[in-house]
């Protein structure tokens, strides 16, 4: 029996989670067991404790509760609790997911006391080294033992970083094992799409139909926390939402909706509550987020999971950032890049509202990452 230690901090790793322990549950519980630590890095209850419930993950066996704090406190105060479980626990691996700093705190806590790192979501780049996340992914990358890549762009960034797959050899940070794994989020989107379809009342409770109305997200710091940015993309969904007569639908992130208070967004937010087509709603549940993209005619988001989500929904997507990791949804022109200047945003979201994209290639995979991964787990020569 393998014990693994599955570390989540933040929603989307809430999310991805769900996916392994659920094939572990379903096909490899007499192999694997798994402990799971939090280490509370979105503690919200909107942002973690309600996608437990929902996702149909067991409690977590540690939570840290470290909340909100600078990069190196947040970082270091992580790496300490899970050093402490590790030595506890005595896994087998550790298992990390995406580029949080949650992510980062895991594999190196565990790189150190030479505790195999197995990276799903490994070899994503979006070439910013400004962007926290960026560090994060290469640093994890450089001392996971197992990578597991969404993309084969993910697995081409990894073998031009120096990091190549090794065959018929026994694995470790320096001699690494590099996979094509296919998407855990694309694994959950296929079986929760159609219990959100059928239980979420959101869509009845804003009072819309499929079809009729735009989905948008904000919560990076470079969009939120620069009160040009933030002015700027708000400025757009006014225009978007005046110029085509449709309605566009905000969840706001908990850290958005606190930021939108502060003094100096007052003029922004005077505009918006005078546009009742642009709606802030509280941040959602994980079925009903799934339900709004379903039924959305177009997708605005910074978030690179929501990208991700519009792809598997067949949704265009504009996306308020410079650069992404997720590179295929722009080449395959099913997604723009515009950054948060709103002449850029504009003429993307009403190209996309005149003439959607039709062809979503399979490029994320079959929709059985979790399987695969799980399978690697337990036949390959890492031990």
């Amino acid at each position: 029996m393998i014990k693994i230690l599955t570390i989540i901090g933040a929603r989307p790793q809430i999310i991805k989670a769900a996916a392994l322990s659920r094939a572990i549950h379903e096909e490899f519980k007499s192999k694997i067991s798994e402990v799971i630590l939090h280490t509370g890095q979105h503690y919200d209850d909107s942002m973690s404790e309600v996608f437990f419930r929902e996702m149909q993950i067991p409690s977590p066996d540690y939570n840290l509760g470290i909340g909100s704090a600078s990069h190196g406190s947040q970082t270091g105060h992580m790496i300490e609790g899970i050093e402490e479980v590790l030595l506890k626990e005595k896994p087998g691996g550790l298992v990390v997911y995406g580029d949080t700093n949650s992510t980062l705190a895991g594999a190196l806590a565990a790189a150190k006391l030479h505790i195999p790192v197995f990276h799903i979501e490994a070899g994503l780049r979006s070439f910013n080294k400004y962007m926290p996340e960026e560090i994060n992914r290469i640093t994890c990358d450089h001392v996971s033992t197992l990578l597991f890549s969404p993309t084969l762009t993910g697995v081409n960034n990894l073998a031009n970083e120096g990091i190549v797959h090794h065959e018929n050899q026994a694995l470790s940070f320096d001699r690494q094992g590099v996979y094509h794994s296919g998407d855990v989020m694309y694994d959950n989107t296929l079986f929760f799409k159609e219990l959100a379809m059928a239980n979420s009342s959101v869509l009845k409770n804003l009072g819309l139909a499929d079809q009729s109305y735009i989905l948008a997200t904000i919560h990076r710091p470079s969009n939120t926390d620069i009160p040009e940015n933030l002015g700027s993309i708000l400025r757009a969904l006014n225009d978007i939402s005046r110029e085509k007569n449709i309605p566009i639908i905000l969840p706001l992130h908990p850290r958005t909706a606190a930021i939108l208070k502060q003094e100096q967004n007052a003029k922004h937010m005077e505009l918006i509550r005078s546009n009742s087509l642009v709606r802030l709603i509280p941040a959602v549940s994980f079925l009903d987020m799934i339900r709004l993209e379903a039924g959305a005619q177009l997708i605005l988001t910074d978030s690179g999971g929501v990208q991700k989500e519009a792809w598997f929904m067949e949704k265009p997507v504009v996306v308020l950032r410079e650069e992404t990791e997720w590179v295929e949804i722009i080449e395959a022109g099913n997604g723009i890049l515009t950054g948060p200047r709103s002449e850029k945003i504009i003429p993307a979201a009403l190209k996309y509202l005149d003439a959607p994209p039709r062809d979503y290639p399979p490029i994320f995979g079959d929709g059985k990452a979790a399987s695969q991964i799980l399978k690697v787990l337990t036949t390959a020569n890492w031990h």
